[in-house]
């Protein structure tokens, strides 16, 4: 039973995450691409408003809490520094050392980090 209901959470974060991964994606391409803004400081912009947008899908879909709205956010973003500090160090290996397309370094990354979230969120966040 824990195995079916661990599956289907997985399954329901994967909505989640695909939603913020969007907003990431889009935001990263917007400020880093369109707006040549440099690639770390795009990566933070996206990070900021990926997390938000991450939090509140996953409010709406699949986690509930009763420690209140400011006090839950504060956690998602403390604990999602963690995240954002392997995006970057994940994004400066693939595009300084490797000389991938930014693009491309910021979707591998945002795949490898979104496992970590996840795990965050089940095991510490909402402890379920």
């Amino acid at each position: 039973m824990k195995k079916k209901e661990n599956l289907k959470q997985f399954f329901l974060y994967l909505l989640v995450g695909g939603g913020a991964t969007i907003v990431e994606w889009v935001v990263f391409y917007l400020v880093g691409v369109r707006l040549h803004i440099h690639y770390m400081v795009a990566t933070g912009i996206a990070f900021l408003l990926s997390t938000f947008a991450n939090w509140a899908l996953g409010r709406m879909i699949m986690f509930s809490s009763d420690q209140g709205i400011w006090k839950e956010l504060v956690k998602i973003y403390l604990t999602s520094i963690a995240g954002f500090l392997m995006n970057l160090l994940l994004m400066w290996i693939a595009v300084q050392q490797m000389h991938c397309n930014e693009m491309l370094a910021k979707m591998a990354a945002t795949g490898i980090v979104f496992f970590w979230n996840f795990i965050i969120r089940k095991v510490v966040i909402y402890k379920i």
